[in-house]
């Protein structure tokens, strides 16, 4: 399928335009990075915990934050989910003590804040099943209502099953609510009601990342961003030619080393998802770029007469639909992702969405430039080692006539000996 056929638009005459964006885009984003310290890794990579919180009304991310402040060392960060009444509380700590005691301090200090004077064991959002089950077989036997240890079980089970399915997702903001799950009778509910207590806010999940952990996870990201180059490298030398392969994986890093820097501008975390979105990236655009050198090499072997910038220029302009078809279906999807995808994904679809347009103006503006220098570099020496070759060939032969006029010499002179015997 085309959508544009025969076009010849001069792609190649408006690189150092985008050659020059892309030089203040790295500037930019390097800048950024030293004047941060460096990207904004998340708790995968620097260690610390993330919980996530759902709460009845629309939270106060400041009031939680201060709260949280004053019980918690080192950063706390509060980020809400949009349009879910959901926060991801974030804490940067040091020590494993300090990890496994976070997530109850997370919890004991929104019930402080937000249910103040209540348990946290009596209330229905802090208990699992075993602890339900336990707690509603002592409310049914002080309550005068005999239920069969097993139903009592079932039921406690249907009532979990029930709060932390969607859209409650760990919430009920009344016990009436649990009318629908089987065997919950309003004598049960009235029992529930006198002896348990419902916080305005319920744990959705909690995420544990040791220091040292997100330390090593971080240079095998490193690694396997590289290890990725490295490999593709290798593949377009053996696939085309080594300056192929040079011009694309610098097109390909261009396009990391940007993402990286709008992430580092936009105060954007990375993340194992993020690592993985620029591995997608890596390999989007080295593919893009493939297809796009696979005609250049196609088309010198039918226009060996033509100039070869314009070769590359007329073989992007034959790509031209593919790329589009591609790049803008892709775009399409991931930008749905990033807009709607919510904040769990916002990372992974932002660096996709930045990748794709990054990665395909690169193909065009950076890599193909890139390759045109090369060839033209590798050209010239050719041509200058041209006439060192042919100076050196008529010394050569000059020797060659010198050797054998001697050789002639000495011969003749043997045979006047010779002649001067006979007499």
């Amino acid at each position: 399928m085309e959508i544009f056929k025969n076009t010849n638009f001069d792609f190649l005459g408006k690189q150092k335009g985008f050659i020059a964006l892309s030089l203040v885009l790295l500037a930019a984003g390097l800048a950024s990075l030293i004047l941060t310290g460096g990207p904004r890794y998340g708790i995968d990579f620097k260690g610390g915990t993330v919980t996530t919180i759902r709460f009845a009304n629309d939270p106060d991310e400041d009031k939680i934050r201060k709260a949280l402040g004053a019980k918690i060392s080192g950063e706390v960060q509060v980020q809400p989910v949009t349009g879910q009444n959901e926060v991801m509380v974030s804490t940067e700590l040091k020590t494993e003590a300090e990890l496994e005691s976070a997530a109850k301090t997370v919890i004991d200090t929104l019930y402080d804040t937000y249910h103040p004077g209540q348990k946290k064991e009596n209330d229905f959002h802090a208990m699992g099943t075993d602890k339900l089950g336990t707690v509603l077989s002592g409310l049914l036997g002080a309550n005068s209502v005999s239920l069969p240890e097993e139903d009592v079980k079932k039921m406690a089970a249907a009532m979990i099953d029930y709060r932390d399915t969607p859209p409650r997702s760990g919430l009920i903001k009344s016990f009436d609510e649990l009318s629908a799950v089987p065997g919950a009778t309003p004598s049960v509910i009235a029992a529930m009601k006198k002896e348990l207590n419902l916080a305005p806010f319920g744990l959705r999940g909690f995420d544990m990342v040791g220091p040292k952990m997100g330390e090593e996870l971080r240079w095998q990201a490193i690694y396997v961003t590289l290890g990725a180059l490295a490999g593709m490298l290798v593949y377009i030398w053996f696939r085309f030619e080594w300056y192929y392969g040079v011009a694309a994986v610098l097109a390909v890093f261009h396009d990391t080393l940007v993402t990286i820097g709008l992430f580092s501008i936009f105060n954007k975390e990375i993340t194992i998802t993020v690592i993985a979105a620029l591995l997608t990236l890596v390999g989007y655009s080295m593919n893009d770029t493939i297809v796009t050198f696979d005609r250049v090499r196609e088309n010198l072997k039918l226009n060996r007469k033509m100039a070869f910038a314009d070769l590359v220029n007329a073989s992007i302009n034959q790509t031209l639909s593919r790329t589009i078809l591609t790049s803008g279906l892709t775009f399409l999807s991931v930008l749905a992702l990033w807009l709607f995808g919510g904040e769990v994904l916002n990372g992974f679809s932002f660096a996709l969405v930045v990748g794709i347009i990054v990665g395909t103006y690169s193909s065009i503006f950076i890599a193909s430039p890139i390759l045109i220098w090369c060839t033209n570099w590798i050209e010239s020496r050719k041509k200058a080692a041209a006439p060192v070759a042919n100076q050196a060939a008529p010394k050569e032969n000059n020797r060659d006539a010198v050797t054998r006029g001697n050789a002639g010499g000495g011969a003749q002179a043997k045979k006047a000996a010779g002649a001067v015997k006979a007499k």
